[in-house]
Protein backbone atom coordinates (compact mmCIF):
# COMPACT_ATOMS: atom_id res chain seq x y z
CA UNK A 1 0.00 0.00 0.00
CA UNK A 2 2.84 2.48 0.60
CA UNK A 3 4.84 2.30 -2.08
CA UNK A 4 1.26 2.10 -4.10
CA UNK A 5 0.73 5.63 -2.61
CA UNK A 6 4.21 7.11 -3.38
CA UNK A 7 4.15 5.79 -6.63
CA UNK A 8 0.75 7.98 -7.17
CA UNK A 9 2.57 10.91 -5.52
CA UNK A 10 5.50 10.52 -7.61
CA UNK A 11 3.26 10.30 -10.72
CA UNK A 12 1.56 13.54 -9.82
CA UNK A 13 4.65 15.43 -8.96
CA UNK A 14 5.91 14.48 -12.41
CA UNK A 15 2.41 15.70 -14.15
CA UNK A 16 2.55 18.86 -12.48
CA UNK A 17 6.41 19.94 -13.84
CA UNK A 18 6.57 22.50 -16.37
CA UNK A 19 6.48 22.14 -19.56
CA UNK A 20 10.52 23.57 -20.07
CA UNK A 21 11.22 20.82 -17.03
CA UNK A 22 10.47 18.23 -18.98
CA UNK A 23 11.75 18.91 -21.89
CA UNK A 24 14.67 19.63 -20.44
CA UNK A 25 15.20 15.85 -18.98
CA UNK A 26 14.19 14.86 -22.46
CA UNK A 27 17.18 17.25 -24.51
CA UNK A 28 20.93 17.12 -23.86
CA UNK A 29 23.65 18.77 -25.82
CA UNK A 30 26.88 16.19 -26.75
CA UNK A 31 29.33 18.36 -28.05
CA UNK A 32 32.49 18.89 -29.85
CA UNK A 33 35.25 21.21 -30.80
CA UNK A 34 37.61 21.66 -33.83
CA UNK A 35 40.31 22.28 -31.28
CA UNK A 36 40.64 22.55 -27.06
CA UNK A 37 43.26 24.03 -26.76
CA UNK A 38 44.58 27.69 -28.55
CA UNK A 39 48.93 28.20 -29.12
CA UNK A 40 49.97 31.90 -28.98
CA UNK A 41 53.38 32.15 -30.70
CA UNK A 42 55.28 34.92 -32.50
CA UNK A 43 53.21 34.36 -35.70
CA UNK A 44 49.90 33.92 -34.31
CA UNK A 45 47.48 35.85 -36.00
CA UNK A 46 44.18 34.64 -34.27
CA UNK A 47 42.21 31.20 -34.36
CA UNK A 48 38.92 29.98 -35.59
CA UNK A 49 37.32 27.64 -33.30
CA UNK A 50 34.46 25.12 -34.66
CA UNK A 51 32.30 24.11 -32.02
CA UNK A 52 29.53 21.67 -33.10
CA UNK A 53 27.28 19.08 -31.50
CA UNK A 54 23.57 17.24 -31.36
CA UNK A 55 20.91 16.48 -29.52
CA UNK A 56 20.43 13.56 -27.35
CA UNK A 57 16.68 12.37 -26.52
CA UNK A 58 14.85 9.90 -25.03
CA UNK A 59 11.77 10.76 -27.03
CA UNK A 60 10.34 12.21 -30.01
CA UNK A 61 11.26 15.58 -30.89
CA UNK A 62 8.85 17.90 -29.52
CA UNK A 63 6.59 20.14 -32.28
CA UNK A 64 5.68 23.03 -30.54
CA UNK A 65 8.21 25.04 -30.92
CA UNK A 66 11.47 24.57 -32.60
CA UNK A 67 14.68 23.92 -31.21
CA UNK A 68 16.99 26.86 -30.85
CA UNK A 69 20.58 27.39 -30.30
CA UNK A 70 22.86 29.77 -28.61
CA UNK A 71 26.66 29.62 -28.40
CA UNK A 72 29.01 31.70 -26.04
CA UNK A 73 32.82 31.75 -25.79
CA UNK A 74 34.16 34.18 -23.27
CA UNK A 75 37.76 34.53 -21.95
CA UNK A 76 39.25 35.69 -18.56
CA UNK A 77 37.14 38.11 -16.39
CA UNK A 78 39.53 40.27 -14.21
CA UNK A 79 37.74 43.57 -12.48
CA UNK A 80 38.40 46.29 -14.71
CA UNK A 81 38.84 49.93 -13.19
CA UNK A 82 37.35 52.64 -15.39
CA UNK A 83 38.20 55.88 -15.37
CA UNK A 84 36.02 59.39 -16.41
CA UNK A 85 37.97 62.76 -17.68
CA UNK A 86 36.42 66.04 -17.71
CA UNK A 87 38.64 68.88 -18.57
CA UNK A 88 39.39 71.49 -15.46
CA UNK A 89 41.17 74.37 -16.03
CA UNK A 90 42.46 73.68 -19.33
CA UNK A 91 43.45 70.28 -18.18
CA UNK A 92 42.17 67.00 -18.36
CA UNK A 93 41.84 65.21 -15.35
CA UNK A 94 40.02 61.94 -13.51
CA UNK A 95 36.98 62.59 -11.55
CA UNK A 96 35.05 59.49 -11.28
CA UNK A 97 35.91 55.57 -11.19
CA UNK A 98 34.26 52.66 -11.05
CA UNK A 99 35.58 49.20 -10.62
CA UNK A 100 33.78 47.05 -13.11
CA UNK A 101 33.76 43.41 -11.50
CA UNK A 102 32.74 41.14 -14.46
CA UNK A 103 34.32 42.10 -17.97
CA UNK A 104 35.44 39.25 -19.97
CA UNK A 105 38.30 39.84 -22.08
CA UNK A 106 36.87 38.13 -25.12
CA UNK A 107 33.01 37.76 -25.52
CA UNK A 108 31.49 36.29 -28.49
CA UNK A 109 27.84 35.13 -28.86
CA UNK A 110 26.62 33.00 -31.56
CA UNK A 111 22.59 31.94 -32.19
CA UNK A 112 20.46 30.18 -34.61
CA UNK A 113 17.69 32.89 -34.90
CA UNK A 114 18.11 36.87 -33.59
CA UNK A 115 18.88 37.08 -30.35
CA UNK A 116 15.29 38.03 -28.84
CA UNK A 117 13.76 35.30 -30.60
CA UNK A 118 15.83 32.54 -29.28
CA UNK A 119 15.66 34.02 -25.26
CA UNK A 120 13.38 35.33 -23.15
CA UNK A 121 14.76 38.50 -21.40
CA UNK A 122 14.09 36.48 -18.36
CA UNK A 123 16.13 33.73 -19.28
CA UNK A 124 18.89 36.13 -19.88
CA UNK A 125 18.86 37.42 -16.55
CA UNK A 126 19.17 33.95 -15.17
CA UNK A 127 22.02 32.86 -17.55
CA UNK A 128 23.92 36.16 -18.18
CA UNK A 129 23.89 35.74 -22.00
CA UNK A 130 23.94 38.55 -23.61
CA UNK A 131 27.09 41.02 -23.61
CA UNK A 132 25.38 43.70 -21.16
CA UNK A 133 24.34 41.03 -18.97
CA UNK A 134 27.56 39.35 -18.61
CA UNK A 135 29.24 42.66 -17.88
CA UNK A 136 28.93 43.49 -14.47
CA UNK A 137 29.77 46.57 -12.27
CA UNK A 138 28.64 46.95 -8.72
CA UNK A 139 29.30 49.15 -5.62
CA UNK A 140 29.68 52.08 -7.15
CA UNK A 141 29.64 54.79 -5.17
CA UNK A 142 26.09 56.89 -4.17
CA UNK A 143 28.01 60.21 -5.34
CA UNK A 144 29.09 59.14 -9.08
CA UNK A 145 26.06 59.68 -11.85
CA UNK A 146 26.01 57.20 -14.20
CA UNK A 147 27.62 54.69 -13.23
CA UNK A 148 25.84 51.98 -15.77
CA UNK A 149 27.81 54.17 -18.30
CA UNK A 150 31.39 52.98 -17.32
CA UNK A 151 30.39 49.22 -17.68
CA UNK A 152 28.68 50.42 -21.25
CA UNK A 153 32.20 52.28 -22.18
CA UNK A 154 33.91 49.13 -21.58
CA UNK A 155 31.56 47.07 -23.86
CA UNK A 156 31.89 50.01 -26.53
CA UNK A 157 35.47 50.10 -26.57
CA UNK A 158 35.40 46.15 -26.93
CA UNK A 159 33.30 46.05 -29.31
CA UNK A 160 35.32 48.53 -31.45
CA UNK A 161 38.24 46.28 -31.34
CA UNK A 162 36.27 42.86 -31.67
CA UNK A 163 36.70 41.67 -28.80
CA UNK A 164 33.22 41.49 -28.33
CA UNK A 165 30.27 40.53 -30.40
CA UNK A 166 26.96 39.19 -31.09
CA UNK A 167 26.77 36.76 -34.37
CA UNK A 168 23.01 35.91 -34.83
CA UNK A 169 21.67 33.63 -37.36
CA UNK A 170 25.59 32.05 -37.48
CA UNK A 171 24.47 28.28 -35.59
CA UNK A 172 23.78 26.23 -38.47
CA UNK A 173 20.99 23.65 -36.65
CA UNK A 174 19.81 20.52 -38.92
CA UNK A 175 16.55 18.70 -38.30
CA UNK A 176 16.79 20.20 -34.67
CA UNK A 177 19.31 17.39 -33.78
CA UNK A 178 22.62 18.73 -35.30
CA UNK A 179 24.04 22.13 -34.82
CA UNK A 180 27.23 23.87 -36.05
CA UNK A 181 29.32 27.53 -35.76
CA UNK A 182 32.97 28.75 -36.08
CA UNK A 183 33.72 31.48 -33.47
CA UNK A 184 36.47 33.86 -34.42
CA UNK A 185 39.30 34.51 -32.12
CA UNK A 186 41.40 37.37 -32.63
CA UNK A 187 45.44 38.32 -32.45
CA UNK A 188 45.16 39.64 -29.40
CA UNK A 189 43.98 37.18 -26.86
CA UNK A 190 44.25 37.10 -23.04
CA UNK A 191 45.87 33.67 -22.09
CA UNK A 192 43.79 31.71 -19.63
CA UNK A 193 41.12 29.40 -19.77
CA UNK A 194 37.72 30.46 -22.18
CA UNK A 195 34.76 29.29 -21.11
CA UNK A 196 32.64 27.27 -24.00
CA UNK A 197 28.18 27.27 -23.08
CA UNK A 198 25.65 25.95 -25.61
CA UNK A 199 22.13 26.38 -24.65
CA UNK A 200 19.35 25.15 -26.19
CA UNK A 201 16.12 26.89 -26.22
CA UNK A 202 12.57 26.50 -27.01
CA UNK A 203 10.37 29.39 -26.77
CA UNK A 204 12.24 31.29 -25.54
CA UNK A 205 13.29 29.00 -22.12
CA UNK A 206 16.84 27.24 -21.74
CA UNK A 207 15.95 23.41 -21.56
CA UNK A 208 19.64 22.41 -21.66
CA UNK A 209 22.95 23.73 -21.44
CA UNK A 210 26.31 22.64 -21.68
CA UNK A 211 30.17 23.72 -20.53
CA UNK A 212 33.49 23.18 -21.55
CA UNK A 213 36.55 25.32 -21.49
CA UNK A 214 39.00 26.43 -24.40
CA UNK A 215 42.39 26.44 -22.91
CA UNK A 216 44.63 29.76 -24.40
CA UNK A 217 47.96 29.91 -22.93
CA UNK A 218 51.71 30.89 -24.96
CA UNK A 219 54.01 28.23 -25.63
CA UNK A 220 57.79 28.62 -27.10
CA UNK A 221 60.04 31.84 -26.56
CA UNK A 222 57.16 33.28 -25.88
CA UNK A 223 55.87 31.57 -23.00
CA UNK A 224 59.46 31.88 -22.03
CA UNK A 225 59.98 35.64 -21.86
CA UNK A 226 55.80 36.24 -20.46
CA UNK A 227 57.41 33.60 -17.46
CA UNK A 228 60.35 35.13 -16.37
CA UNK A 229 58.67 38.63 -16.79
CA UNK A 230 56.38 37.91 -13.91
CA UNK A 231 58.18 35.49 -12.08
CA UNK A 232 61.94 36.83 -12.17
CA UNK A 233 61.47 40.62 -13.33
CA UNK A 234 65.33 41.82 -12.26
CA UNK A 235 66.77 39.40 -14.61
CA UNK A 236 63.88 39.78 -17.23
CA UNK A 237 65.12 43.62 -16.75
CA UNK A 238 68.48 42.97 -17.01
CA UNK A 239 68.26 41.06 -20.62
CA UNK A 240 66.40 43.52 -21.90
CA UNK A 241 68.54 46.37 -21.16
CA UNK A 242 71.46 44.53 -22.74
CA UNK A 243 69.61 43.10 -25.79
CA UNK A 244 68.94 47.13 -26.09
CA UNK A 245 72.17 47.82 -25.79
CA UNK A 246 73.51 45.27 -28.02
CA UNK A 247 71.26 46.74 -30.44
CA UNK A 248 72.08 49.80 -30.42
CA UNK A 249 75.97 49.26 -31.13
CA UNK A 250 74.81 46.84 -33.71
CA UNK A 251 73.22 49.71 -35.38
CA UNK A 252 75.80 52.22 -35.16
CA UNK A 253 78.70 49.61 -35.92
CA UNK A 254 76.62 49.19 -39.90
CA UNK A 255 75.99 53.13 -40.27
CA UNK A 256 79.84 53.36 -39.48
CA UNK A 257 80.54 50.08 -42.24
CA UNK A 258 78.49 51.61 -44.34
CA UNK A 259 79.79 55.24 -44.08
CA UNK A 260 83.33 54.10 -44.17
CA UNK A 261 82.82 52.15 -47.85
Amino acid sequence: MRKLLMSALTAAALALLPQSAAQAAKEEVVLGLSQDRVAITATFDGSEILIFGAVKRESPIPSEDPLEVIVTVSGPAPAVMVRRKEKKLGIWVNVDSVLVDSAPAFYAVATSAPFDQVLTDTEDLRFRVSIERAIRSVGAAMHIRGAQSFADAVVRIREDNGLYSLRENTVAVDEQTLFRTAIEMPADLTEGDYQTRIFLTRGGEVVSSYETTIDVRKVGLERFLFSMSREQPFLYGLMALAIAIASGWGASAAFSLLRNR
